[in-house]
């Protein structure tokens, strides 16, 4: 049996609603902010319960038109998680701000305990990560920015739809980021991205800087970016965030139909799951004995299993001029070691899990590897 990583195949097959809309849309030639990107920013912001969502080119512009909005760039130091996907930090770099890590825990978010000890005089901003699907200790967070005066701006590219003690992600900071990229809980035919927040200053100031920082076609208020959503784009973000409620709960069955078949396994932990977070799976992740040996047998028959991130972020050639060594964040780099993906998506059948949960099976009995 083969079984695929990416569901875009059959997330896309029936397509003919938005090809109708996407003819009229050539036909009107509204292609820059236009009427498509109003319509799907509303329709996001809904499903999110915040008062506005800004468009933006990608997930990492998510991230990156936000820093500058608050003001925040060199000089500045900007904490996030050790064990994050390289947006984040490229985020901060590119606002010209220093990069701290902080290790994480093994729900995969930022390790709170550790978070106050980064903290120095240069500190303006706390970037924390819901990697993974689950949702990092927001609250604990939002203290510790108050009681320091920071501000937040989470990365909530991973957890569309995630919740804390029934508060949604997008709704702590000030302002998150959410990616569209093809890999995401919603994505449409390219990369997008969509900055959420309650706060009117902030999506003033982002809508300046998405679009050149102007205040009209014919006044620039401040320097900004080419960093508009596309309506072209927008008119497949309306399709799909309609149908963000079944996807969500299609990931959410799959993984616990894994998590019951895996916690049987010799060989395999599945991660601590809290009741107080709604985990949305944008990845299923387990802690493996003899990881890399388990994801060849795991590829030579058929399942498209992954590693995310063979390479602890630290480590990487990037950030070598940040100073940090092997050893600085230990869980961080453990998880480099032990830990393999699964397709998980609300398309996967129940057969294909159960072909994915005895082919695991069958290596830890020793049958093979």
């Amino acid at each position: 049996m083969h079984v695929r990583y990416s569901p875009l195949a059959q997330q896309f097959a029936e397509v003919d609603a938005v090809f109708d809309e996407l003819r009229a849309l050539v036909k009107s030639g509204d292609f820059t902010l236009g009427k498509p990107v109003q319509e799907f920013e509303q329709l996001f912001a809904s499903a999110l319960g915040v008062k506005h969502a800004i468009g933006v080119g990608s997930g990492t512009d998510a991230l990156k038109i936000p820093l500058r909005a608050l003001g925040i760039g060199p000089g500045d130091e900007v904490i996030t998680a050790a064990n994050t996907f390289y947006a984040t930090v490229g985020a901060i770099a590119e606002a010209g701000a220093k990069i701290v890590l902080v290790d994480c825990d093994d729900t995969f978010c930022l390790d709170v305990a550790q978070l106050e000890q980064a903290i120095t005089p240069n500190t303006k901003a706390i970037m924390p990560v819901h990697l993974t699907g689950d949702v990092a200790e927001m609250p604990r967070i939002m203290e510790i920015a108050r009681k320091h005066r920071l501000r937040v701006i989470e990365d909530g590219c991973q957890s569309l739809m995630g919740e804390f003690n029934g508060q949604r992600v997008g709704t702590f900071g000030d302002a998150t980021a959410f990616s569209m990229h093809p890999l995401k809980i919603i994505n449409v035919w390219g990369d997008a991205g969509i900055v959420v927040t309650n706060d009117d200053d902030m999506n003033r100031r982002v809508r300046l800087l998405r679009n050149h920082g102007l205040r009209n076609r014919d006044e620039m208020e401040i320097f900004g970016y080419n960093s508009r959503l596309d309506s072209t784009q927008a008119v497949v973000g309306k399709w799909i965030v309609r149908q963000l409620p079944d996807i969500v709960a299609g990931r959410i069955a799959a993984a616990a139909h894994y998590d019951k078949g895996f916690g049987s396994i010799s060989g395999v932990t599945v991660p601590k799951r809290r009741n107080y977070t709604k985990n949305v799976y944008l990845l299923y992740v387990l802690f493996v004995e003899r990881r890399d040996t388990l994801l060849k047998h795991c590829l030579d028959r058929g399942i498209e299993a992954k590693i995310h991130y063979p390479i602890p972020l630290h480590l990487q050639d990037a950030l070598k001029p940040l100073g940090y060594k092997p050893g600085d964040f230990p869980v961080a780099e453990r998880h480099c070691r032990e830990t393999i993906s699964f397709p998980v998506d609300q398309h996967l059948s129940r057969a294909e899990q159960d072909y994915v949960i005895e082919t695991v099976r069958e290596f830890y009995d020793g049958k093979r590897g």
